[in-house]
């Protein structure tokens, strides 16, 4: 996603300066359901859904584009002052939630399919093809 410098999910960054004690998300059984104690995890053990609510934060950069002189250099190298006239990239943070909710979303559905399919092979598993057995066609 453009202008994305960062993205975590649960305690993220933060979660790199905790204790493994500290950063478990202990399971307990709480009105019928198992759920945990934290979620620092974010809702995402090791890749897989734990059924906690999904956490995900994401970083960007602003944009590149202000109205004050700046120091660069020529395509020769010479020092030079550039004072940008009019914007010339766009504020990605209007389009940049959108695109990340859409994101989120396909990665999710994209896994149920996945699961989804994995049941429905291992209930109808396809025959694989055997092995140095002749064709019909070929005579002996």
């Amino acid at each position: 996603v453009p202008a994305v410098k960062g993205f975590e999910i649960g305690s993220g960054f933060r979660g790199t300066t905790m204790r493994g004690s500290q950063h478990n998300d202990g399971f307990i059984a709480h009105d019928g359901r198992i759920t945990t104690t934290t979620n620092h995890s974010g809702g995402v053990q090791g890749g897989i859904s734990n059924g906690e609510d999904i956490y995900l934060r994401v970083a960007c950069k602003p944009v590149s584009t202000i109205f004050q002189e700046q120091q660069t250099v020529d395509r020769d190298g010479q020092a030079i002052t550039f004072k940008p006239r009019g914007r010339h990239d766009p504020c990605i943070l209007p389009r940049a939630v959108v695109i990340i909710e859409a994101m989120a979303v396909l990665v999710l559905l994209d896994n149920i399919l996945v699961n989804h399919c994995r049941e429905i092979t291992n209930k109808y598993p396809i025959p694989s093809p055997a092995i140095d057995q002749p064709s019909p066609r070929s005579s002996g």
